[in-house]
């Protein structure tokens, strides 16, 4: 009878050290935050009209042609940190931090499309 009482004990022990590790056992982490396919569209969109409205006026405004040559990385930087953010091996944070660096791209372009008239384009 004393070897059931201390084969139940065991077992409740045993049970209750499982227990305790699946609680202590870190939480998953949340599935990474995907940026909707049509911010992607616009963001791409937003960009490629500024490359392509600086670049014309490059044509007849000498004071463009720098920020036409910058402005034509804007759109590569865009895919490559939607790139990024969609890789599996891209933690939570930087999948965040890549899709920011997106929007703050959009933001530029946005901001310097309306600069453009000041400028002397069209």
């Amino acid at each position: 009878m004393r070897w059931l009482a201390i084969l139940a004990l065991g077992a409740a022990c045993a049970a209750g050290a499982a227990c305790k590790q699946q609680a202590d056992a870190p939480a998953p982490e949340p599935a990474k935050p995907a940026m909707p396919a049509a911010e992607a569209r616009r963001a791409r969109d937003a960009c490629q009209a500024y490359v392509d409205k600086v670049c014309k006026c490059a044509e007849t405004v000498p004071a463009m042609k720098q920020p036409c040559s910058v402005a034509r990385a804007y759109p590569d930087a865009i895919q490559v940190d939607l790139e990024v953010a969609a890789t599996d091996d891209t933690s939570r944070r930087d999948a965040r931090q890549t899709q920011a660096s997106v929007r703050a791209i959009v933001k530029e372009c946005i901001e310097q499309l309306g600069r453009l008239p000041a400028a002397g384009c069209p």
